[in-house]
């Protein structure tokens, strides 16, 4: 699997890091290449460009899934109560 020709790059991990790569192998001949190529990353979260962009199509696509202006107006109108605490809480 290794080519002569592979480039290498040396990275530095704390500890910890090394200790959580190192459990993730398979096997004691399963390379840290390989558990860090089927390694599962979280989706960077979306900036407010991106979210903002991303509504725009939404709407685009259905324009009845933001609510009308007159119902916005509404609710902004109602009166806001809270509810009582009953005596199951505290």
């Amino acid at each position: 699997m290794h080519d002569k020709y592979m480039a290498i790059k040396t990275i530095s991990l704390e500890l910890d890091a090394y200790d959580k790569l190192k459990r993730a192998k398979r096997s004691a001949r399963e390379s840290f290449s390989n558990v860090v190529r089927r390694a599962k990353w979280d989706d960077a979260p979306l900036t407010a460009g991106e979210a903002l962009e991303s509504l725009k199509s939404l709407v685009k696509e259905k324009p009845d899934v933001l609510l009308d202006e007159d119902v916005l107006k509404r609710m902004a109108k109602r009166k806001r109560t809270v509810r009582s605490k009953t005596h199951w809480e505290s």
